[in-house]
């Protein structure tokens, strides 16, 4: 029955003049989404996208074409001739498919996107609504307040077509319309959750990810790359460079207050995202950091952490709720590799009681100990890069 996809897309929708380059890079994402499932005809028409599709694929194609950011739903549609007739007689089609799935009240919206049909919208929605009433009567009724299915029709310069059913998408901008960003991505259920919320406004995104083998495991780091893949369903390929920062944990234990480690390895790991982001292109950072939610997101941490970058540190999880950040994880496959218990460098170098509100001008004095300039360049020697994309 059905052979079509109507692409719904929300804040594109008010771009002005700018809104076909944002609609081009939507429809250019939408085809490397569907890449693995084979070639598709994806078309912009009269201000909207469209996917031509058959019976026996349409559900695999929406489910996957629903991922992509900038869309907000994706209706699964019947095309036909240019006919008024075809067109009340594919809404008996619908509205009976409808019936079977078990739906007592129905309503019809219509739009007439060509003015030579001498009926207007809302005639055309009362002349189809007592068509199907005339044929299908005797098993469903109008409810034009709150009715189980909404049969829409349109009467287009080329073609008509009906569809019922919108399966919402995550909305948001295309990927690739707001630059490029340099996500820290651990193990934990914050960073997958960030780096998928700023991918979902548009961003371009590159992974960091910092471990101390062999004091944490080839299995952390294999998780990481696990929730990099999981990602790369809604973001496409993922490159993640993995540093190693031993030395530099090494160095901070021995030779600075034990309480301001881990504030002292957070301000290391946004020197070297500093760098990296810089060397790749990027034109922000990204943190899962959530105020309050452990020692080092207090506001005075954050403050601390934040001192070392010039680049702007967005943080999408800020205001958020811990069981709002589960929902997402959960929504978009990435919690239960998160909760696979895997030590991190955090977690491995960690003081009993971190200090919750370091100063700035004592941190900065401690680490006139350390050969700064070293060990971040150091690091960055260390690091492996490595593609990440759904097998």
């Amino acid at each position: 029955m059905y052979n079509i996809l109507i692409v719904k897309y929300g804040e594109i929708g008010v771009k002005g003049k700018n809104r076909y380059l944002f609609e081009n890079k939507l429809i250019k994402n939408i085809k490397n989404m569907l890449k693995p499932l084979g070639e598709y005809n994806v078309y912009k028409e009269y201000g909207r996208i469209y996917i031509d599709v058959n019976d026996e694929n349409y559900e695999e194609v929406m489910e996957e074409t629903r991922k992509v950011f900038g869309i907000v739903g994706v209706c699964p549609g019947i095309k036909a001739d240019k006919d008024y007739d075809v067109l009340k007689q594919t809404a008996e089609k619908l509205l009976e498919k409808k019936i079977e799935e078990g739906c007592k009240t129905f309503k019809v919206e219509s739009r007439r996107g060509d003015k030579s049909l001498p009926l207007t919208s809302p005639q055309m929605s009362i002349d189809i609504g007592g068509y199907l009433l005339t044929k299908l009567g005797d098993r469903i009724k109008v409810d034009v307040k709150n009715p189980e299915v909404k049969i829409r029709c349109e009467y287009r310069e080329f073609n008509t077509m009906v569809y019922a059913d919108t399966v919402p998408g995550y909305g948001g901008m295309p990927m690739g319309t707001a630059g490029k960003a340099m996500s820290l991505l651990s193990g934990g259920i914050d960073s997958p959750v960030a780096t998928w919320m700023i991918a979902k406004r548009g961003m371009d995104v590159e992974c960091i990810h910092f471990h101390t083998y062999p004091f944490t495991s080839e299995r952390s780091r294999e998780k990481v790359l696990d929730l990099a893949r999981t990602l790369s369903r809604y973001c496409g390929p993922i490159k993640v460079h993995c540093c190693n920062i031993l030395e530099i944990e090494k160095e901070i234990t021995e030779k600075l207050n034990r309480e301001e480690t881990t504030i002292h390895s957070r301000r290391f790991m946004m020197m070297i995202t500093q760098k990296m982001a810089e060397k790749r292109g990027c034109q922000a950072i990204v943190t899962g950091e959530s105020i309050g939610q452990v020692a080092s997101q207090t506001i005075y941490g954050l403050t601390c952490t934040n001192a070392v970058c010039s680049l702007p540190v967005f943080r999408p999880l800020i205001a958020m709720d811990k069981t709002d950040i589960i929902d997402i994880a959960q929504e978009i496959g990435t919690y239960e590799i998160s909760i696979v218990p895997e030590e991190d460098c955090c977690s491995v170098f960690a003081p009993p009681k971190p200090i919750t509100k370091p100063k700035l001008d004592r941190i900065e004095k401690a680490e006139e100990k350390l050969d700064i300039e070293g060990l971040v360049e150091r690091a960055i020697e260390t690091i492996e890069t490595i593609v990440c994309e759904v097998e």
